[in-house]
């Protein structure tokens, strides 16, 4: 356990406890944690946003959220124009809140990460992304899980561009989509695997 400082809370560079009151951006961008079962045509889309759902049933007491549901779309189904409304949004937030998470698809999250890392330069707080590589409505979903732990990740990491899934915080630009074991890894750690 890191030790309290004389407020009560820990310093954002070592990891730490969160202050009271932090302003946190939840900005959406879509992917299988808002997919949504389409009854008539059988498939998962990303038509309705459940993101409320799942943030109704967490404690966020002690946070100010700024919600922005800027798309919902796939990740494969991203175009160049979206990519940098996210950037852009992001760079917005960032100026005026004590952290950011982003909801993205996990087919590029780790492109998207990759981008905000390089164009983003001198962040003063954490971005998080996070997302689901099973959708919310299904039994055994991590949405919920991913969910949590980028809200309270963003609050307690430093500054720069993270990835938070899976029990993990990894920090871009060294994160890739572990494929064949459905989760994100470090570029060392998926060499490792081969």
């Amino acid at each position: 356990m890191l030790p309290a400082s004389s407020a009560g809370d820990r310093d954002r560079a070592g990891g730490g406890v969160v202050k009271t009151g932090s302003r946190i951006a939840l900005i959406t961008t879509g992917g299988t944690i808002e997919k949504t079962y389409d009854e008539l045509g059988g498939v998962l889309t990303n038509r309705v946003s459940n993101l409320d759902v799942m943030l109704a049933q967490l404690e966020l007491g002690g946070i100010e959220l700024s919600r922005v549901g800027l798309m919902n779309k796939d990740s494969l189904d991203l175009t160049e124009a979206d990519l940098e409304l996210i950037i852009a949004t992001v760079a917005h937030y960032v100026r005026d809140h004590d952290g950011v998470v982003v909801v993205h698809g996990t087919d590029r999250l780790a492109e998207t990460g990759r981008l905000l890392d390089q164009r983003l330069s001198g962040l003063r707080v954490p971005v998080v992304m996070t997302g689901a590589m099973r959708p919310y409505e299904l039994r055994h979903t991590d949405a919920t899980q991913n969910l949590t732990e980028a809200m309270l990740a963003v609050q307690v990491l430093e500054a720069g561009v993270w990835c938070v899934m899976h029990n993990r915080a990894l920090r871009f630009p060294e994160v890739v989509k572990d494929r064949s074991r459905m989760t994100f890894v470090t570029e060392a750690e998926l060499t490792e695997s081969r």
